[in-house]
C-alpha cells in the first residue's frame, strides 16, 4: 500500500467524514427545525440597526445646521485618522431614502437613529432652525411608510460648538431640555420611543478628562466630575422635558456603554463579585440615574473633587424610565477576593482575541451579563440592546462581495448569549445592530469598518456585505442563525 502524508490522510478522512455526515443529515431537518426553535426570541421581539447623525450623515454646512464641536475637533490637526471628517460621511442627509430601503430589505423593525442638536438649534439654543426639523420629519415619515419604527437618541456626542463652556457649564443641562422639548413638540405624533443621551463615559470623560474625543479637553479630576454631573443631570431634565412636551404615551430611556463585568467562573462568589463591580464601576452614571443618588462610597472616594450639587438635580436624574439601553461590545472579566471592595478587576492577557478595533475583545458572553447585572441591580422594566457589533478588516473581493466572517462569529456568538437572557426571563425586548452602514469612526476617521453595508466612500455606493444577508435571516426567522 503506498504510503500517505498526513495531509493526504487528513483530506481523505475529511471527504468520508463529510459524505457520513451528508448521508446523516439527510433524515434530519425536523431535528434542525426543532434546534431553531430552541434558539427562538420571544414573539415580537424587536430587530433593528443603529447609526448616529454625525457618523452618516454629512451635509455639515447644509440647510442652516450650525457647526458641532466634532466638526472644530476632527477638522483640528492630529485629532483624527489622517485628519478625516464628518463633513460628507455616508452623506444619508440626502441619501435617507436609499438606507431606509436597506433597512427595508433587512427586514427590521426598529431603526435607532440620532438627531443633530445643531441643526435643530445651529447656536444650541434660542432660534430653531426650521430646515433642520423639516429632515427628521422627512426621515420618520419614511421610517414609517415602510413599517419601521423609529427610535430616537436626543444627543450622540455632537454638541453645538456655540453653546458657551459645553458641558462645563449648568447651562448646557438647560439648553438640552429645551432642545428635548421642541423636538418632543414636533416628533412625539409620530415617535413613541426616545433616549436622551447616548454613552455618558465617551462625552464627559473622553472629551473632557482624557482629551480623546471632542472637546479634546484634559480637565483637572474636579473639573470633570462636574461634567460628568451635567452630563447626567441634562439626561434627567431631557426625560422630564419629553414627558412634558409628549403629544401622546412615550416611553423614555438613555443608551449607556456601562462597564459589563463577568464573572471568571460561574458560581456563586464571582456572580456576586460581578454584580457589586457594575455597581461600583458604573457609579458616576448608570448607577446614580438609576438609583437617583451618587453612592456614598463614590463621594467618599472623590472626595473634594466630588461634583457640586444643586437643589432638585438628584430628582430630575432619577426620573422613571420606562426602558433602559446597553451598548455592549466587550467583557470585563471580575473575580471575588478577600479585599474591602470584593473583587478583583482581571487584566487580559496579550493573547486575547479581538477584532479589528483592538478595544472590541472577544466575550461574546458580556451581553448575557450586561442584561443580567442590570436586571439583579436594578429591575429596570425593559432593556434593550441599543448597540453590539464590530470593527473588521472588509475588503471587497475579485467576484464583487464582503465575506466579513469574522463580523459573523462575533455576532452569532454574541446573539446566542443575548438568547440565554431571553430565555432565562430577562425582559429584553430589542436589539439594534451597530451599524447599519460603514461611517465615520469618531478619532478612527473612516479607518475601522462597523457597518452590514460596505460604503464606498468615493462613491457612496454600498454593498451588502455577508453579515446582511445572515442578519437578514436572523430577522426573517427570530432566531440565533
Amino acid at each position: 500500500m503506498k504510503s500517505m502524508t498526513r495531509r493526504q490522510f487528513g483530506v481523505a478522512a475529511a471527504a468520508s467524514a463529510a459524505t457520513v455526515l451528508a448521508a446523516a443529515s439527510l433524515p434530519r431537518s425536523a431535528d434542525s427545525q426543532s434546534h431553531a426553535a430552541n434558539r427562538a426570541f420571544p414573539q415580537g421581539f424587536l430587530w433593528g440597526c443603529a447609526t448616529s447623525a454625525y457618523q452618516i450623515e454629512g451635509a455639515a454646512r447644509a440647510d442652516g445646521r450650525g457647526p458641532s464641536v466634532w466638526d472644530t475637533f476632527s477638522h483640528t490637526p492630529g485629532k483624527t485618522f489622517e485628519g478625516q471628517t464628518g463633513d460628507v460621511a455616508d452623506d444619508s442627509y440626502h441619501l435617507f431614502k436609499e438606507d431606509i430601503r436597506l433597512l427595508r430589505d433587512l427586514g427590521v423593525g426598529g431603526y435607532r437613529i440620532s438627531i443633530s442638536w445643531p441643526r435643530i438649534f445651529p447656536q444650541g439654543s434660542g432660534q430653531p432652525n426650521p430646515r433642520g426639523l423639516d429632515y427628521y420629519q422627512r426621515v420618520v415619515d419614511e421610517l414609517l411608510t415602510h413599517r419601521i419604527t423609529p427610535y430616537i437618541t436626543l444627543f450622540h456626542w455632537d454638541l453645538p460648538q456655540a453653546l458657551p463652556g459645553g458641558w462645563r457649564k449648568r447651562a448646557t443641562s438647560m439648553a438640552f431640555a429645551d432642545y428635548a422639548a421642541y423636538v418632543t413638540r414636533h416628533l412625539s405624533d409620530r415617535v413613541n420611543h426616545f433616549m436622551t443621551t447616548n454613552e455618558f463615559i465617551c462625552f464627559t470623560d473622553l472629551g473632557y478628562l482624557e482629551g480623546h474625543f471632542a472637546p479634546g479637553l484634559k480637565l483637572s479630576p474636579r473639573e470633570a466630575n462636574q461634567v460628568r454631573h451635567h452630563g447626567i443631570l441634562a439626561h434627567g431634565l431631557g426625560v422630564q422635558a419629553i414627558r412634558a412636551n409628549a403629544s401622546g404615551a412615550v416611553r423614555v430611556g438613555l443608551a449607556e456603554n456601562a462597564v459589563v463585568f463577568v464573572p471568571v467562573i460561574e458560581n456563586r462568589e464571582n456572580i456576586e463579585a460581578a454584580r457589586r463591580a457594575t455597581r461600583d464601576q458604573n457609579a458616576p452614571f448608570l448607577t446614580t440615574v438609576l438609583e437617583g443618588k451618587y453612592p456614598e462610597s463614590y463621594l467618599e472616594h472623590e472626595g473634594p473633587n466630588a461634583p457640586h450639587i444643586e437643589l432638585g438635580d438628584m430628582n430630575a436624574i432619577g426620573s422613571q424610565l420606562d426602558f433602559v439601553g446597553l451598548n455592549v461590545y466587550e467583557p470585563s472579566y471580575v473575580r471575588a477576593d478577600a479585599s474591602a471592595q470584593g473583587y478583583m478587576i482581571e487584566n487580559p492577557p496579550t493573547s486575547f482575541p479581538h477584532m479589528a478595533s483592538p478595544w472590541i475583545t472577544v466575550g461574546p458572553e458580556c451581553i448575557y451579563w450586561a442584561v443580567r447585572n442590570v436586571c439583579d441591580l436594578w429591575s429596570p422594566r425593559a432593556i434593550y440592546i441599543t448597540e453590539n457589533g464590530c470593527s473588521s478588516d472588509d475588503v471587497i473581493s475579485v467576484a464583487g462581495r464582503v465575506e466579513d466572517t469574522d463580523r459573523l462569529m462575533y455576532l452569532r456568538n454574541c446573539l446566542t448569549h443575548l438568547h440565554r437572557a431571553a430565555a432565562e426571563g430577562y425582559p429584553v425586548k430589542g436589539y439594534f445592530l451597530w451599524s447599519l452602514l460603514d461611517n465615520f469612526e469618531w478619532d478612527d476617521g473612516y479607518s475601522k469598518r462597523f457597518g452590514l453595508h460596505y460604503v464606498d466612500f468615493a462613491t457612496q455606493k454600498r454593498i451588502p456585505k455577508l453579515s446582511a444577508e445572515w442578519y437578514r435571516q436572523v430577522i426573517a426567522s427570530n432566531s440565533v442563525m
